[in-house]
């Protein structure tokens, strides 16, 4: 089918193709505005909103938004899909799912047996037509549960990626970042190191680093250094004591290759992880970072608007079984989410459509410092997403990243998430923090006065570090 229009009022609004409706029905964002897609008008992106929610969700079979022939994502999502789980809802339109979501039909069994059947481009269409409260209501009723050495995604648990970057990958610096979260009870999700640079005996090092601190007070934990895929695989090659392999990832192939990557690639990274057989509870070895606005930066969108290529990204995602999947949601910057406003509704439509397609989302709650936002923004969109039942945030020392220069949440932020929502950390290590002195009988952080010999031990161990 080619060309949708619609009568709204006076006004007469035609559209050339899906990807159209699809740019124009996407609340406002400064990355489709430079890409010259977005609505020109309220009017018209309500009225596009009005034609979307009358297209049959199997219309995304068979009108792909990028072409099958030149983009192995599209291939990825089409000859993947699973067309008996999409049978429930194949008679559907994009107005009809919303309401069934929004129904107590759609529970957390019923949302985890729909998600094979879901192409990213269908989820990225309902949250387009759905109001925040939409995509937190959904989102909090389903579940994607991923293991390695704790637990990551049980209800009533938040866990916490700590990030003790250096803007020179000074050991001692690292060292001294990540043994300060650990008695915040921070790291249960990953302890991940952005590198400086992508020097392999670097990289290994801080792995070898992080892998001691593992060992030596027998922590159930996992690490990461977050270099290219390549570099985990030459990493994995020399013998290092790697946990997770990291790569970014973006929606289109096009876009992947601007990250040095193919499906290919990818999935011989994964391999790489899998032949190490280090998990002790789980066997997800990937963790994986999105952005909306990375193909877009690239050159490299299709004229497809942003959310729906961070949707498509999760695809690529859901074929890799990560044990974390994490959108960097106001890193990029406020050429493409200009302000608050733009950064939590992306927020929000990222960890909605990731979860709704069976993947691990956690976010990085974050902006640059030349964007129209805050750390009073950055707060909303903390409690909004533990309202909707993320997998994991992201904290660094005092909510300021001195290496790649922007801002997160920090220490004390999940700490006090964790106490107002009453969600502790996977079970895996919470119950280290316990017996470590960290945290008492139920829960709460040990004061000074109350932490024991182990306890101690870390904090010795931070002196020396």
């Amino acid at each position: 089918m080619t060309g949708y229009s619609i009568n709204l009022g006076r006004e007469h609004h035609v559209f050339a193709d899906l990807k159209a409706v699809m740019a124009a029905a996407t609340p406002e964002k400064s990355g489709d505005r430079l890409a010259g897609i977005a609505a020109e008008t309220n009017e018209r992106r309500v009225a596009a909103r009005y034609v979307l929610a009358d297209v049959p969700l199997k219309t995304f079979l068979e009108e792909p938004l990028v072409p099958y022939e030149i983009d192995e994502v599209t291939r990825l999502i089409i000859d993947t899909h699973d067309a008996a789980a999409f049978a429930p809802v194949s008679h559907m339109t994009v107005g009809q799912f919303r309401d069934f979501l929004l129904s107590h039909d759609a529970d957390t069994s019923t949302l985890s047996a729909l998600a094979p059947g879901l192409t990213p481009e269908m989820v990225a269409a309902v949250s387009k037509i759905m109001r925040n409260h939409d995509l937190i209501a959904v989102a909090a009723k389903t579940r994607v549960v991923t293991a390695f050495r704790t637990t990551i995604g049980l209800p009533g648990r938040l866990s916490s990626r700590l990030q003790p970057n250096h803007p020179t990958d000074d050991p001692e610096g690292i060292a001294g970042s990540t043994l300060d979260g650990l008695l915040y009870g921070i790291g249960d999700a990953v302890i991940g190191i952005n590198p400086a640079s992508d020097n392999l005996d670097t990289c290994v090092k801080l792995m070898v680093l992080l892998d001691r601190l593992r060992q030596r007070f027998d922590i159930p934990m996992q690490s990461c250094v977050l270099t290219h895929v390549t570099t985990s695989i030459k990493a994995i090659e020399k013998g290092a004591p790697l946990d997770l392999v990291f790569q970014s990832i973006a929606g289109t192939e096009a876009a992947n290759r601007g990250f040095g990557v193919d499906l290919k690639l990818l999935n011989e990274g994964r391999e790489a992880g899998l032949s190490l057989k280090r998990g002790t509870v789980g066997d997800n070895v990937m963790y994986l970072e999105t952005g909306q606005g990375s193909a877009l930066s690239a050159d490299a969108h299709h004229g497809v608007d942003e959310q729906t290529l961070e949707a498509r990204a999760y695809g690529v995602a859901r074929s890799l079984k990560p044990l974390l999947l994490n959108t960097v949601v106001g890193f990029i910057g406020p050429e493409y989410l200009y302000d608050a406003k733009q950064i939590i509704r992306a927020g929000l439509e990222d960890h909605f459509c990731g979860k709704l397609l069976g993947v691990p989302m956690g976010v990085d709650v974050c902006y640059t410092n030349h964007a129209e936002a805050d750390q009073d923004d950055m707060d909303s969109l903390m409690f909004l997403l533990a309202m909707a039942g993320v997998n994991f945030l992201i904290a660094v020392p005092g909510a300021d990243d001195v290496m790649l220069n922007y801002q997160s949440l920090s220490y004390h932020d999940i700490v006090s998430l964790r106490g107002i929502t009453g969600r502790p950390p996977a079970p895996e290590f919470d119950g280290w923090l316990r017996r470590m002195g960290l945290t008492d009988t139920h829960g709460q952080l040990a004061t000074p006065g109350q932490i024991g010999a182990k306890a101690r031990a870390l904090l010795d161990y931070r002196a020396s570090a």
